[in-house]
Parts: structure tokens; C-alpha cells; sequence
């Protein structure tokens, strides 16, 4: 970056603080990043990018800033339309000021955006608490929604981890006696590893189209909830083939930042919803997602002390980068994956339960569950509860479930199981995957569980008073090997009776799994 276009950047900067850029009057808030200047007025923001030149990025130039800031512009527009309006230059007057949108030759480009409340931004919204169950489901949708609008790309995607982990060895390795305890040379053994092991998967998955130019930088910061909704924002812009990856691993960032601020229940809720979305499509290759999460923790390391080195605060952040390279670490642990059925008649609390027991139920984003009426109304326009159809929406359950157990991730059944052909399949299942199971069975006396029914609103199932009644009737018993679970009270009493029944039947089997798969 010359002298010349420092300074030249610097009176634009004073003259957007100034707020003579902005209409209404009032403070104008300046926040800077390593790549931008971003300049808040009252509901108006414009941000300019920063005029430096890094090893991945190169924005010395006024033209090659414009060239980034149109790229952004289309990037994003399409996901945030109440967020990007325009590009606008700063331009110089004939008596030498500078103007926002002047007639005078153009010194610098701004992205003009409408001004979002901070409170919308998902980070604050995740403090506060206000990532609900709706919201987390709600991202799993939205990411897979824009998923597939993303064009597919020829790009290999184990070359592009390869290169992604031979750039993180050059940055870390120099860098390891910052975090120490040997993080760097285990995340990056076991990376390699991984890797090698799945590359034919991921040049397959190439080959069938995962592989897009995506979001590329999608953590939490990058996304708002504006009316409820959550909006992608902030797109990877100035290198297409980082932003270009399976989009699996894209989602990975989402589900990693989750994990990483203690939100497993909600990155679970995304993961589920994601998958749901995509009809079974991307479950093969939830295989990869140990590793895809494992590189993004270490990326986020990477850049906390690449930022500390540049800004002279060596050592600053080596706590953080510690803990996201123990992530990174912990995520490429191997794990044996187990089976759980919940069964039961309407009413008796199972999705409830299902949904508690998934997010803990393995190491973080956890368990996938797979729930019979879900499926049934993605799967179709016009649901059908005939006998056929029902069995139909079993075998796709079980589908998904071998793809999955395949995959290495537990899986949670979530169905009534009032057919005892049912209850023999899915411990067939688990018996060709070689995965431990446990059948779990929900009871409740017939009075509870139609009033349960008729008082719940907004759900899947579409069960009422009657269906209850017509399971009643139902002549199979459950099979005795099943664990009878007494759902008639709180849904924590539940909680606790299943945990125990779970440590119980996988603990006895001797196969580690209780301690590989935190309850």
C-alpha cells in the first residue's frame, strides 16, 4: 500500500466521521475491522474497504476496493435486500471537498447500507437468550434455502481442504508456542488424517454437485434475525475459491460457532433442520462434518493471532485461540455412534423427549433425529395416513438412519412404533450397522394424553382425541425389550428416567459408548 493512498484514505475517513455524508444529523459511530471502515449514522451505514494488502487480500487500490465492494454488493443483496442498497463514490468538488454521490471525479467507493439495530445481530440475539428452539430450526432452513440457490462448482473439495490445512500449517506451526500443549501438531496430524481417509467421499460429493460458491463465512456473526427471520449477511467476497466448498462445510462454521459458545442444543436444532430440508440428500456426508467443523475452529485461531501479530498484541488472544484449537482437537475424536428408538401413543411426550436427549446425546452438535411426522409432511404435498403410506415414511426413516449410522453419527427414532414389524426394524437396523440400541417406551394413562393432544397447537403431528383412541384399540403390545418409560409426569421426569435406561442398556453392553457419548 503506497503513502499516497493511506493519506488519501485517511481524508475520506475524517470526512465520513464528520457526518456531512449523512442527512440526518446526529453522531456517527466509526467501527473498523482488519478489512473495513464501517460508519453508523442515525439509519444510515457506509462502509469502505480498508486500504491494505495481506497475503490472502489485496485492497491497496481505489479500484481494486470498488471491485470488492460491487462484489459484495451482489453477493449479499439477494439474501439481505432490506440491508444493501447501493454503491456511492466519495468524490472531490472542483473547490477540493469531498462529497457522498458528488459530481466530481470519485477518490474513493462506499457500500450504502440501512442501518440494522444491534440487538438484531445473532450474536446478541444468542446472548440474550432469544435463540429459541423456532430461531435455531429457523437457520438450519434458511442455510439450506440459500444452499440451493448457490451456483455448483467444478472445484475438488478435498483439494480445497488440502490447501485450506497446508495454509494453516504454515500460519500455526510458527505460531504454536502461543497455545502450546502440542494443539497444533495433533490438530494438524489428525486433520491430515481425517482427510486422507475421506477424499474419495469428497471428490464423489464434488461430482454430484455439493460443492458451491457459498456463504464461505458463516458464523454467527454474519447473521441477523430481522421480523423473526434469520438473514444471511457479510458473505466471503474477496477470494472465490476460498468461499467455494461443500456445502457441508459451509454450514460447519455455523454449527462450530454454536458449539463453541455452549449452544449445543441450538446447533443441533440447526443441524437437524438442515437435514430434514435437504430430504436425506446431504446425510452421507455428515461423515465429513468432524473434520469440516475441526478446520473452521482452527481457522478461527488462525485468526485471532494473525490479528495479534499485525496489531503488535502477540499473545492477546492465546487463551481464545487455545480453546477454539482444543475444539478443533476434540472434534476429530473418534466417537461409536448407537441407536435410540422413542415409541409410544400420541401424546406421550416423545418428540419432547427425543429433542432433549439429541443434543447431549454425543459429542456437540450431537444426535440426529429423525421424526416420523416430519418426514411424512417433507416428504409430501398431500399427507397420507393410510397403511401403506405409513409404512412408506418407516422405511424412509430407516433409510436415513443407516445413512447416518454409516456416517458415524447417532441416531434418535422418533415415532409411535404401534406396529410390532416396526419395533423388529429398527433393531435390525442397529444390528446390520453393528451399533448399539436402545428401544425406549412412553406410557401415560389414555385421559392424559388426550388432553396433551387437544391442547398442544403448531405441531407436526396432526394426532387428536380420536387417533388416541384408535391406538388405543390397537392389539400389539410393545415388545418387552423395549424400556417402559412413565411419561405421565414432567418432562424433566421423563428426561431423567431415559437417561438412566440409556447409561444402563450401553453401559451393560461394554462397548464405551455412555463414555464416549455425554448424557
Amino acid at each position: 500500500m503506497s503513502g499516497t493512498d493511506a493519506n488519501a484514505q485517511d481524508e475520506v475517513i475524517r470526512f465520513l466521521q464528520s457526518g456531512a455524508a449523512f442527512s440526518a444529523a446526529g453522531l456517527v459511530h466509526h467501527v473498523q475491522t482488519h478489512c473495513a471502515h464501517v460508519f453508523l449514522g442515525a439509519d444510515l451505514a457506509l462502509k469502505i474497504k480498508r486500504a491494505v494488502r495481506y497475503d490472502y487480500l489485496d485492497q491497496s487500490t481505489p479500484d481494486r476496493r470498488h471491485a470488492l465492494l460491487e462484489r459484495e454488493l451482489a453477493l449479499n443483496k439477494p439474501t439481505a435486500p432490506m440491508i444493501y442498497r447501493d454503491l456511492v463514490p466519495v468524490t472531490r468538488n472542483a473547490d477540493g471537498r469531498l462529497e457522498l454521490n458528488g459530481t466530481g471525479a470519485p477518490v474513493e467507493w462506499a457500500l450504502r447500507m440501512h442501518r440494522f439495530a444491534a440487538d438484531c445481530e445473532m450474536t446478541a440475539v444468542a446472548a440474550s437468550g432469544r435463540l429459541t428452539d423456532p430461531v435455531a430450526e429457523a437457520l438450519g432452513r434458511v442455510v439450506h434455502r440459500f444452499h440451493a440457490t448457490c451456483p455448483v462448482s467444478i472445484e475438488q473439495g478435498d483439494a480445497l481442504i488440502r490447501d485450506i490445512l497446508d495454509e494453516l500449517d504454515r500460519v500455526l506451526t510458527p505460531l504454536d508456542r502461543l497455545v502450546g500443549g502440542g494443539l497444533v501438531d495433533a490438530f494438524l496430524d489428525r486433520s491430515r488424517q481425517h482427510l486422507s481417509a475421506l477424499a474419495p467421499m469428497l471428490r464423489e460429493r464434488s461430482g454430484s454437485g455439493h460443492v458451491k460458491r457459498a456463504h464461505g463465512d458463516l458464523h454467527l456473526r454474519n447473521l441477523l434475525l430481522i421480523s423473526g427471520q434469520p438473514v444471511l449477511f457479510d458473505a466471503l467476497e474477496f477470494d472465490e475459491r476460498l468461499a467455494t466448498c461443500d456445502v457441508l462445510y459451509d454450514l460447519s462454521f455455523l454449527l462450530m460457532d454454536l458449539c463453541h459458545r455452549g449452544l449445543s442444543r441450538q446447533a443441533n436444532l440447526a443441524m437437524t433442520a438442515y437435514l430434514l430440508a435437504a430430504k436425506g440428500a446431504e446425510d452421507r456426508g455428515l461423515i465429513a462434518l468432524p473434520l469440516f467443523m475441526s478446520v473452521r475452529a482452527a481457522i478461527r485461531a488462525m485468526v485471532l493471532l494473525q490479528t495479534d501479530h499485525a496489531t503488535g498484541q502477540t499473545g492477546a488472544s492465546s487463551i481464545e485461540a487455545t480453546q477454539y484449537l482444543s475444539q478443533a482437537v476434540s472434534h476429530l475424536a473418534q466417537s461409536r455412534p448407537v441407536l435410540v428408538a422413542v415409541g409410544g401413543m400420541s401424546g406421550t411426550g416423545k418428540t419432547v423427549l427425543a429433542r432433549e436427549l439429541a443434543a447431549d446425546l454425543g459429542p456437540c452438535p450431537g444426535a440426529v433425529h429423525l421424526r416420523t411426522d416430519t418426514e411424512r409432511k417433507e416428504g409430501a404435498s398431500d399427507v397420507d395416513y393410510s397403511p401403506d403410506a405409513r409404512a412408506a415414511i418407516y422405511d424412509h426413516m430407516f433409510m436415513r438412519a443407516a445413512n447416518l449410522l454409516a456416517a458415524g453419527n447417532t441416531v434418535i427414532l422418533d415415532g409411535t412404533f404401534l406396529n410390532e414389524s416396526q419395533r423388529v426394524a429398527a433393531e435390525t437396523l442397529a444390528k446390520r450397522a453393528d451399533v448399539g440400541f436402545c428401544g425406549l417406551w412412553l406410557s401415560a394413562p389414555q385421559s392424559i394424553l388426550v388432553r396433551r393432544v387437544t391442547l398442544r397447537h403448531g405441531d407436526a403431528s396432526d394426532a387428536d382425541a380420536t387417533v388416541v383412541a384408535a391406538q388405543a384399540a390397537m392389539p400389539e403390545a410393545k415388545r418387552q425389550d423395549w424400556l417402559e418409560i412413565d411419561a405421565s409426569g414432567s418432562q424433566q421426569k421423563s428426561r431423567d428416567a431415559a437417561i438412566a435406561a440409556l447409561s444402563t442398556a450401553f453401559g451393560a453392553a461394554g462397548s464405551g459408548t455412555v463414555a464416549s457419548q455425554p448424557l
